[in-house]
């Protein structure tokens, strides 16, 4: 009995770990596309039927933790991929032969089912959901195993280690699942911040790098023009000195915002420190990029900048233009030519 429900926690546990691992950009919820629900649903009914062949066998009657997928389906997903996972249960228990036992394991994967959809439809906080949920799945797998064995000599133990391991199993299954979500949205979080500007959301000089290379490498196999914009705001260590670190951060996060209205969807910005900023061009000509800086110069001069206490000020905008092949030799040169042309600008 320790041995077989022993291996099921194994296997649920393993399995589960794996499954996270790999689909942890596609985490389920209640809200998940269909298609995502119809393959969890498929992968936690094969996930049932592999814990049924670990199982503890009473001549035609099988004792297994089949039903612990089902819970974390209706609790993450809900209906729909719990009911497919019923199904593959239902299908892959009439495997072991068309048998009373099957059929009354049908019945109780379908009462588990119906009731785990019920109570994580109810507004209850996640430990007390968990609960009921097994609870409701051990009182009915106790009517069943009852109507089934009759010897009291195998119930009287069997009956209250199930219920031990079962609460284990679940305990087990969720914390699993709830560590590997944490442990990879934790990972996506330190991920963004390495490669995005804290404050702006853009793009960091890390990341800028990358695209830069990324850039450079595809317009020099395929022969297509790259342009790159610096842009510094005018005199804005006197904003900060005039109105403090505060009120720049406000007109930082502006200026950020103005940008990503004034370019194409496929253009790179990027903060690249202070109060400097770039822009990639990737497949744009001279005369194009200087079209799109003029617009966002324009845009930035417009623009009224509303501080914390309600006062207003303006800013400009200097911005230097690089170009592929128009100004630039090479792709490996524009952050310097485009430097060096902002310093002109600059000084004009």
């Amino acid at each position: 009995m320790i041995k077989e429900l022993g291996a099921n926690l194994a296997v649920l546990t393993t399995l589960l770990f794996l499954y996270t691992q790999f689909t942890g950009r596609y985490a389920l919820h209640q809200t998940s596309p269909l298609k995502l629900k119809l393959f969890a649903g498929v992968m936690g009914g094969l996930l049932a039927n592999v814990l049924m062949f670990y199982s503890l066998q009473y001549g035609e009657t099988i004792v297994d933790l089949r039903h612990i997928p089902v819970l974390l389906l209706a609790y993450y997903g809900g209906a729909v991929p719990a009911g497919i996972a019923m199904l593959f249960v239902i299908t892959g228990r009439f495997l072991f032969g068309m048998t009373v036992s099957a059929i009354a394991g049908s019945a109780l994967i379908i009462a588990v089912t119906l009731a785990a959809v019920w109570i994580a439809r109810c507004k209850l906080t996640k430990t007390f959901c968990v609960f009921w949920m097994a609870t409701a799945a051990n009182m009915i797998f106790t009517a069943v195993i009852i109507y089934l064995l009759q010897d009291w000599s195998i119930l009287t133990g069997l009956v209250p280690f199930y219920w031990v391991v079962s609460y284990v199993g679940v305990a087990a299954a969720f914390y699993t699942v709830e560590y590997t979500r944490r442990s990879q949205h934790l990972l996506k979080r330190y991920r963004e911040e390495s490669l995005t500007d804290g404050l702006t959301g853009l793009n960091n000089l890390r990341q800028f790098n990358m695209h830069l290379r990324s850039f450079s490498e595809e317009a020099k196999e395929a022969d297509k023009p790259l342009a790159l914009l610096f842009a510094d705001i005018d005199h804005f260590k006197r904003v900060n000195d005039t109105f403090g670190h505060k009120e720049g951060d406000l007109v930082l996060k502006e200026i950020a915002a103005i940008m990503g209205r004034n370019v194409r969807p496929v253009d790179i910005i990027s903060r690249n420190g202070g109060e400097e900023f770039t822009v990639l061009l990737p497949g744009c000509a001279k005369d194009d990029a200087q079209e799109i800086a003029e617009r966002i110069r324009k845009a930035v001069e417009a623009h009224p900048f509303v501080l914390s206490d309600g006062s207003v000020i303006h800013v400009t905008l200097s911005i230097g233009i690089a170009a592929f092949p128009e100004t630039s030799a090479a792709p490996e040169t524009l952050t310097a030519d485009a430097d060096e042309a902002l310093y002109e600008a600059e000084r004009t």
